[in-house]
């Protein structure tokens, strides 16, 4: 179901069922390079067997019972599941949707703590659909006339059999943690699980380049009419010149080029710039804050 921007704030024409489906949707991307994901029915998991970060090991998409002893039972249930996997529960909480209605409040009641918080963003504005031309050569034309003449788009498009350059996921893997504040000694790992994610067709990643320098990203993921932004960053020293701007709304008119399906998002709450910049690219945000919930 797509959006209706008619409809207004704050569900932008999203039923639940819609809703539900980006939520498992997301998962389903994160799930990309070796992760696991489990539909429950009433949540969803997305469980890494490598990797012990909260990030990759959660519960959404969260539709539990209002009733106070039939929640808590669910909620034993849902903590023994982590201690099976032998991980710290972790819940997000869904931004619209969710049950019960105070499930915030009734997790940190429980124990749990309140890590970070976000927003879900929908594309509600599309701009005109399709990728951006190129040159004879095959180099990408920068679709904004307004960016610097030596800034160019490269796209790098995942599928079976794909084989990326060792060069160029050192570049993305550089960018990833020049862009976020990675640790340099995760640079491996986030280097392995980006090969890995390159072998689905669902999988894209654009560069941008300042001259031959690699400087913003943008990862996007497409698959069952629906389009997943995630990593939009810009290297410290480049920002500033509309570079986040420019791969953003590249990677949105990628996804609707090959569906015209819904295109969203998640942001951090405090990160002011973002919401604006994603707002300029045509996004709204859906429903309320979504919160980060690990149990203390």
């Amino acid at each position: 179901m797509g959006v209706n921007e008619s409809d207004g704030p704050p569900f932008w024409g999203l039923d639940e069922v819609a809703f539900r489906f980006l939520e498992l949707h997301e998962t389903r991307a994160h799930a990309l390079g070796g992760r696991l994901m489990r539909d429950l029915g009433d949540a969803v998991l997305l469980y890494s067997p490598r990797d012990r970060e909260p990030f990759f090991n959660r519960l959404a998409a969260v539709r539990w019972p209002e009733d106070e002893d039939a929640f808590d039972r669910r909620l034993a249930e849902a903590i023994a599941l982590f201690a099976g996997l032998d991980r710290r529960p972790h819940i997000w909480t869904p931004s619209a949707f969710g049950r019960p209605a105070d499930l915030p409040a009734r997790l940190a009641g429980r124990g749990f703590r309140d890590t970070a918080s976000g927003y879900f963003m929908v594309l509600v504005h599309p701009p005109a659909a399709g990728r951006a031309p190129a040159e004879p050569d095959g180099r990408p034309v920068t679709p904004d006339p307004t960016v610097p003449p030596d800034v160019s788009l490269e796209r790098i498009d995942g599928g079976p059999g794909v084989t990326v350059r060792p060069e160029t996921l050192r570049e993305i893997s550089w960018v990833l943690a020049s862009s976020f504040g990675v640790d340099p000694d995760e640079l491996a790992a986030v280097e392995a699980e980006t090969a890995a994610a390159f072998g689905s067709a669902a999988f894209h990643v654009c560069l941008v380049r300042s001259g031959r320098t690699a400087v913003a990203i943008a990862k996007r993921y497409t698959f069952d009419g629906a389009t997943y932004l995630s990593s939009i960053g810009t290297v410290p020293g480049q920002r500033g010149r509309g570079l986040a701007s420019l791969v953003t709304e590249a990677v949105i008119r990628d996804g609707l080029a090959e569906s015209p399906g819904d295109v969203y998002l998640g942001v951090h709450a405090h990160n002011d710039r973002a919401i604006e910049l994603y707002r300029r690219a045509g996004m709204e945000i859906v429903g309320g804050r979504t919160r980060d919930l690990l149990l203390a």
